[in-house]
């Protein structure tokens, strides 16, 4: 028997003895239910913006904080938590497919406010958030960013619903949350949520309510000596990167 085929066939008994376990490893999954924004004051992750599309009327969008929350989560709140949602309060001059946008925010050194997504822990398998509706004819989208920079426009449905409404959506595989290097997961970041009308729909006086954004995502990671040093936010401290 040649060398060459003796060299073949050792090394496909070698990656058959360790097939079972790398097939066994990125199949072990730890999946945990992550609240990455609930709007409370003693919670909140970020501030939040919300800007209107090109026909908003003047004086608008209007936003606010205030004391509500979904039975559905919380029931009469017998605990007497300090429970916030937030607002939005639109108008447009005229109909058509207007928008507007709720953007997670932050200030940076000299005091403008700049873009803050935030980061989604693990690979990310749903993700959903609870909504205040008052039956207009519109619709949601989830804009999620994955690390090589590319947006993904995710449809969480329609808003032609009463009172509060848990709107729910799964994270296609289309979406590469793993890299080919350590670290090998990629964490996803919620960039904003967009509101769009119908064009034939009412847009004077709109009100929507947020609360609890949420996901369930896989956080298992396979441990080495020194993972510590894949971490973005080491390496970051490490190599004064942002």
């Amino acid at each position: 028997m040649r060398k060459g085929s003796i060299l073949i066939i050792c090394l496909t008994v070698l990656f058959l003895l360790i097939l079972p376990s790398v097939m066994a490893d990125s199949a072990t999954e730890n999946m945990e239910s992550r609240i990455i924004e609930s709007f409370d004051p003693d919670s909140r992750t970020t501030d939040w913006l919300v800007v209107g599309s090109k026909f908003t009327t003047e004086g608008f969008p209007k936003q606010t904080y205030t004391e509500a929350w979904p039975e559905a989560v919380y029931g009469s709140n017998k605990e007497g938590l300090d429970l916030q949602v937030l607002g939005v309060n639109m108008k447009w001059d005229r109909k058509g497919y207007n928008n507007f946008e709720v953007i997670p925010v932050t200030k940076d050194d000299e005091g403008n406010v700049i873009p803050n997504p935030i980061s989604i822990p693990g690979r990310v398998k749903r993700l959903d958030l609870w909504v205040w509706c008052s039956d207009f004819d519109y619709y949601l989208e989830v804009h999620l960013r994955d690390t090589k920079g590319v947006i993904h426009v995710l449809n969480m449905g329609g808003l032609a619903r009463i009172g509060w409404n848990n709107f729910s959506t799964a994270i296609p595989n289309r979406i590469d949350q793993t890299g080919q290097y350590v670290p090998y997961i990629r964490s996803l970041e919620l960039v904003k949520l967009v509101v769009w009308t119908k064009p034939i729909e009412n847009v004077s006086n709109y009100f929507i309510y947020f609360d609890q954004i949420k996901v369930l995502t896989d956080t298992f990671i396979t441990r080495c000596d020194g993972d510590e040093l894949a971490d973005r936010e080491s390496a970051a401290k490490i190599w004064g990167e942002e």
